[in-house]
């Protein structure tokens, strides 16, 4: 384990990545377990208000995401600043996307279905960055061998073709194969290969004149939904908490 350390993590000069990946899902974690410790009027913890206003945790998030990414560029990749930097970030980040949500919609829908957006988003960019600190490249440059790296028409032909392939996947309506496959090329072909969803781009413009098409994406698409979707919201609801229709509907009445 030392020696995969060493190797791959601190020789490469990943540890400020690693420590803010580490601290960005612990932070996150806690977060959810605080919070859902207040929903439930349990533990010593409270919202914080500052003259009748409740500040969201997305606020210290934001401050401290931005002490620690103008600390990481002052510090450089070694010593203890640029680490403390990283945890800070890293820190910072977790909190800033717990309330993503909040941001997209710009309400309070931290208990809502909307909420779950935020869940999305912190495992969408932990599973990023850890097939990064894993040693995946963004656009499959990785996959390069050192004699092509040097070669500047393979490295822009490669970095050209996945996120040409990345691109197709995101108009066929495949959100999450199109950011993953920025890093991982075999999930980019396969997002742009398979049949877009009903209602993408792709779909509307294409498959306006093949009714066949249509009712393939439909279909394969209800099938996606309905093997995927419920077990996809009780990991959400394990993790996030499970959303209140009551809290949405007053809100749609606001």
């Amino acid at each position: 384990m030392g020696n995969w350390l060493e190797r791959n993590i601190i020789e490469p000069g990943k540890l400020p990545l690693l420590l803010a990946l580490t601290a960005f899902v612990l932070t996150f974690l806690i977060t959810r377990l605080i919070t859902r410790m207040i929903r439930a009027g349990r533990g010593p913890f409270r919202n914080v208000s500052a003259g009748g206003v409740h500040v969201h945790h997305v606020v210290p998030g934001v401050l401290l995401t931005l002490v620690g990414g103008f600390g990481a560029v002052a510090g450089g990749r070694q010593g203890f600043g640029s680490y403390l930097s990283a945890v800070i970030f890293g820190i910072g980040a977790g909190l800033v996307l717990d309330e993503f949500a909040l941001i997209l919609h710009l309400a309070d829908v931290y208990w809502t279905e909307a909420g779950r957006k935020s869940v999305e988003a912190v495992v969408l960019t932990a599973a990023l960055v850890g097939l990064w600190v894993a040693g995946f490249s963004p656009f499959g440059v990785n996959d390069l061998d050192r004699d092509e790296l040097q070669d500047r028409g393979s490295v822009i032909t490669t970095v050209a073709a996945n996120f040409l392939l990345s691109l197709v996947a995101l108009v066929k309506g495949k959100t999450r194969l199109a950011i993953l496959g920025v890093i991982v090329p075999f999930i980019a072909v396969f997002g742009a290969i398979r049949l877009a969803r009903p209602g993408s781009p792709w779909a509307k413009h294409l498959y306006r004149r093949r009714p066949r098409a249509r009712a393939r994406s439909r279909l394969r698409a209800y099938h996606h939904d309905r093997r995927w979707l419920g077990p996809t919201r009780k990991f959400q609801d394990w993790l996030g908490g499970t959303p209140d229709p009551e809290r949405a509907r007053a809100l749609e009445s606001h």
